[in-house]
This record gives structure tokens, C-alpha cells and sequence, in this order.
């Protein structure tokens, strides 16, 4: 890598299943980023992103704000945060600037390996169809050093485990078998009998305990009837437990295509300024589907009612299967958090300093359920919170955020 040329030229795909499906070319030239979709993807009618890059001929250009000059649907690709800081570290150990690499050159990092279904050639991903052992407390370890400042040598792996996940908190792509006992490296093609699944690690500002809070969260959501992956807390030898989640962009080998509502819509997640309004909206249009509409309603009221204050526009996923049928992805990055100034990420009817139950009916109003149901969704969701003491108590997690967190649900 130490004599890195950059890349003018990136050609797109779309793997569903072992098949690759050329979808078009992206293309930089005088620092603006081009893309053109494929003659034969245009004739198959697949909307990748049917809002920002609808399917047409000819070359489609974007602002350089908010994703460098990248269309959302493959900013989606690239990862923020941890993924960010484990490449850009990387990339430094090799006596090269990160200012250096385009997002061209990034997504020809992530190659076969991102989240989703899009595919990018050429592939420097550099990931080996070895299937390793994995030890969850070596590998915490190994990201807190990196947090640290330390352990140059062991970027590489990571990059390999984190795939193209996004957020700041560290986290590696898995394989587990049916018992759980044993934990595979899971950016690629997974052997028989083993699941994709996804780990996460505390950064520096969590305490031991995240991994047990956000377990906790997980299991009121179920409770909540909220649309859930399975999940499960690893033991730890420090702390209460790793959380680990099962990845809803793959069923075994299978692959779903899969885009933010930050991509979909070009809104910047660092920006707040969208509302559930028009999640809600975005839902009913892309799915055309009440239920998908619902499933997001109840995602805003336990957003609300437990304070996960970080719910940016990439906390919500849709997914996209072969034949073109979108639903809205599966819940995740549930937990205890306090949004930009303590504000909600995301409004609720205008409303992002102190949302309340009041603002949560009329989103329902908005999106066109009955009251009856409204007030059955909020019921649900506050019966299921009901029982983060007990909950709580049982998983580790400490006494002062047991406190705390029960303090701030409404």
C-alpha cells in the first residue's frame, strides 16, 4: 500500500446471492465524483435508491456536501466512526496521508465485504477466506489499544472484522455456530452450520456495563412487539458481557441490499434536522405498506418513551430484496443515550428538546393510525420499560445507571 495510486474509475454491483449484477460506474474527475447506471440494470428496474439516484441514463452529479460528492446509496458502503478511525490509522502506519484517499478509493476498501448487498471493483479489501477463531476479551482488548493510540500491528485484522459497520462504538463482523460457543471471523462467505452476526465493544465514554444495557434494551423492544434480530450477551472477563446481534443484511449466505434513511434522503446524520414525520412518510412511500408504517411508529414511541436520544437518520435501515420489494430493516442501536445538547435526534412533531407522549399521538394521527392502536402501541411499550429494574438487575448492569436510566424514561 506504501505506493498507493489513487482510483479514477469504480465499478458498482449488486450481490444477492453468489451472482454479480453490474449496476454502474463511478467516476471522479476535476474533484467532482460521476455515476451511470448499466443499460441492462436500468431495463431490470431495481431502484437501489429510488429518491436521490432514480434510474436513468446518462451521468448523475452530486454537491459535495453532505457525503463528499457521493450518492447516499454508496456513502452507505463506507463506514463512520470506529471503521473510520481503524482506516484512517491504518493508512497513517504506511506513511500515507487519509486526506489522500478519495471516497472512491475507500469503497474500493470495502470491495465484497460492506454491509448490504453493493459490491465494489476494484477490491482491495485484502480479507482472506480464512475462518479464524476469534477470542471476544484478546479482541476488546485489541480495540481498546487502538482507542489508545497503540497496536499498529493489529489494524489490519480489524479492518477485516469491522467490515463497513458504522458508529463510534468498536464493533467486528462474525460467525457463530448454532450453541454459541464458537466465534469465527464473519466478513465473508460463513461455513455451514455458522450465522453472520455482529459484536460490539465499549469505547472509551461507555462504561463495562453498555454491552448489558443495550441487551437489556433489546429484550423491553421485544416485549414491546417492536421487529428485533435475535441477540445475546457474551460473557466478558471484565464487565458485564459483549452484546452481539444478528446481522438483518444477510440470511445465511444470502445478501439484502440495505440504505440508511440518511442516504436515502442526503440528510447529514451529524446535522439534526429531520423529524419521525418524515420517517413515517419515507416509510409509506418506499414500502407503500401500513405495516411497515406502524413498525416505524413504534420504533419512534420506544425511542422516546426509554430516552434513546441518538437516534440519527442512520439508525433507521430499509432493505431491498432481488425482486425490488423494500420493508423497513429490523430495529437496532437501541439503548440509554443523550442526543446533540441533550435534544432528541430526531423531532417529534417539531418537537426535539422534551418530546412527550402528547407529540407521540399526533405522529400516529400523522401517519394515519387509528387511536385505538396509538394508545395500545404507547401501553405496550411502557408495560415492556416497566421491567428495566428487574431486567437490569439480573444482566449486571451497575446500580447508579439502573438509577439514572429508570430517572429519564418517560
Amino acid at each position: 500500500m506504501s505506493n498507493y495510486i489513487s482510483i479514477n474509475e469504480l465499478k458498482v454491483g449488486i450481490s444477492f446471492n453468489e451472482e454479480i449484477i453490474p449496476v454502474g460506474r463511478l467516476a471522479t474527475r476535476d474533484n467532482r465524483i460521476y455515476f451511470e447506471y448499466e443499460q441492462n440494470f436500468i431495463s431490470r428496474g431495481l431502484e437501489i435508491s429510488p429518491i436521490k439516484l432514480p434510474l436513468t441514463t446518462g451521468l448523475q452529479v452530486f454537491d459535495y456536501r453532505p457525503f463528499e460528492g457521493l450518492p447516499g446509496v454508496f456513502n452507505d458502503s463506507l463506514p463512520d466512526g470506529w471503521g473510520r478511525l481503524l482506516f484512517d490509522r491504518y493508512v497513517r502506519s504506511q506513511n500515507l496521508l487519509p486526506e489522500d484517499f478519495s471516497p472512491l478509493d475507500r469503497l474500493a476498501h470495502i470491495g465484497m465485504t460492506g454491509l448490504g448487498a453493493l459490491v465494489y471493483e476494484p477490491d482491495y479489501s485484502d480479507v482472506g477466506t480464512q475462518q479464524e477463531d476469534i477470542n471476544l476479551d484478546i479482541l476488546s482488548q485489541q480495540t481498546q489499544d487502538v482507542l489508545d493510540g497503540e497496536a499498529n500491528e493489529v489494524l489490519q485484522e480489524l479492518i477485516d472484522l469491522n467490515g463497513s459497520s458504522a458508529g463510534a462504538r468498536p464493533k467486528a463482523l462474525i460467525g457463530i455456530n448454532e450453541s454459541k460457543n464458537h466465534i469465527i471471523s464473519g466478513t465473508d462467505t460463513l461455513a455451514e452450520g455458522y450465522e453472520h452476526w455482529l459484536v460490539k465493544f465499549a469505547n472509551g465514554s461507555d462504561g463495562m456495563d453498555a454491552g448489558a444495557i443495550e441487551y437489556v434494551y433489546a429484550l423491553m423492544a421485544k416485549e414491546a412487539n417492536l421487529e428485533m434480530m435475535p441477540v445475546h450477551l457474551f460473557e466478558a472477563s471484565k464487565g458485564a458481557g459483549y452484546f452481539a446481534t444478528k446481522r438483518f443484511d444477510r440470511n445465511k449466505n444470502q445478501r439484502l441490499h440495505m440504505h440508511t434513511a440518511s442516504g436515502l434522503l442526503h440528510s447529514d446524520f451529524r446535522m439534526p434536522s429531520l423529524d419521525y414525520e418524515d420517517l413515517i412518510t419515507l416509510t409509506g412511500a418506499l414500502t407503500q405498506d401500513i405495516r411497515e408504517v406502524e413498525k416505524m411508529y413504534r420504533l419512534a414511541v420506544f425511542n422516546i418513551l426509554s430516552h434513546n436520544r441518538d437516534d440519527h437518520a442512520k439508525n433507521f435501515s430499509f432493505l431491498m430484496n432481488e425482486t425490488g420489494e423494500w420493508a423497513l430493516s429490523p430495529a437496532y442501536d437501541l439503548t440509554f443515550s443523550s442526543g446533540p445538547r441533550g435534544h432528541q435526534s430526531m423531532m417529534v412533531m417539531g418537537e426535539g428538546q422534551s418530546p412527550s407522549i402528547e407529540h407521540l399521538i399526533k405522529l400516529g394521527k400523522e401517519a394515519n393510525l387509528k387511536r385505538p392502536q396509538i394508545n395500545e402501541i404507547i401501553e405496550q411499550t411502557s408495560h415492556a420499560l416497566a421491567q428495566w429494574e428487574n431486567l437490569a438487575i439480573n444482566y449486571g448492569v451497575t446500580k447508579a445507571n439502573i438509577k439514572l436510566i429508570k430517572s429519564r424514561m418517560l
